[in-house]
């Protein structure tokens, strides 16, 4: 009697595995999706093939991760150079937001990633004198030395990059050295330029332009909008874009 009661009890225990299997599966499933580029898209295919059963009753087990002609198939597709790009630009954006971080947390710097590329926006009001393209170089000098040194790293080896000056909708004042906020918007995107070209970095890379007060990120209507519209962007420019 007593043998058969522990022969039940370790019988109504079996689901203990299966919930172990369960978390252990679910542990390695996030751990993949916190850093997808240490992993190829034919073992990623391999995880959800083996995560599809038959039903609610199939004990039906998964699909290994063994190599064979579907993960060579994948690493073909993987190795494709807009996939290759892709990895590179997720990289270049972890690196970029650990490089400026302290900046990002004060708002000087703001690290976004849209269709032109990878955009490293400067704060206008911070980097530049009032109403003029002459750098604050208290401000801008420690910046710019660090944004020249990521730009030239081997991490953006053969990248073209793109200066974009921004105003807000305010003219510029009469008795001021620009004749409009397009002026001032290209001359600020040409005094980057020229302090990373002092750098080292071929001017070759580069190109600029200025928008003005036509590219707004906020609306022009209260002060803080028209400041988050002053700004210099420098962008590592998608393929698409170049």
């Amino acid at each position: 009697m007593a043998k058969k009661k522990k022969q039940e009890e370790l019988k109504g225990s079996d689901w203990i595995t299966t919930y172990s299997d369960m978390v252990t599966l679910c542990l390695c499933f996030f751990i993949i999706l916190f850093n997808p580029d240490e992993i190829t898209q034919a073992q990623l295919d391999a995880i959800s093939s083996s995560m599809a059963t038959g039903g609610i009753g199939s004990l039906a087990g998964g699909l290994t991760l063994t190599s064979g002609r579907a993960a060579d198939l994948g690493n073909t597709i993987m190795s494709l150079p807009s996939l290759e790009r892709g990895r590179v630009m997720g990289q270049a954006l972890r690196r970029a937001i650990s490089i400026f971080q302290p900046e990002v947390n004060s708002n000087k710097v703001k690290i976004t990633h849209d269709e032109r590329g990878l955009v490293i926006t400067l704060a206008g009001d911070i980097f530049f004198e009032v109403a003029s393209a002459r750098l604050n170089i208290e401000e801008a000098r420690d910046v710019l030395l660090r944004l020249g040194t990521y730009l030239d790293s081997s991490l953006l080896r053969g990248r073209k990059f793109r200066i974009e000056g921004h105003t807000d909708s305010e003219g510029v004042a009469p008795s001021g050295p620009w004749e409009d906020n397009w002026q001032l918007s290209v001359e600020r995107s040409r005094t980057v330029l020229l302090f990373l070209a002092a750098l080292g970095i071929d001017e070759n890379r580069f190109s600029i332009a200025g928008f003005a007060h036509t590219s707004p990120v906020s609306n022009n209507s209260s002060a803080e909008g028209r400041a988050n519209n002053r700004r210099v962007d420098i962008i590592i420019l998608d393929e698409g874009h170049l």
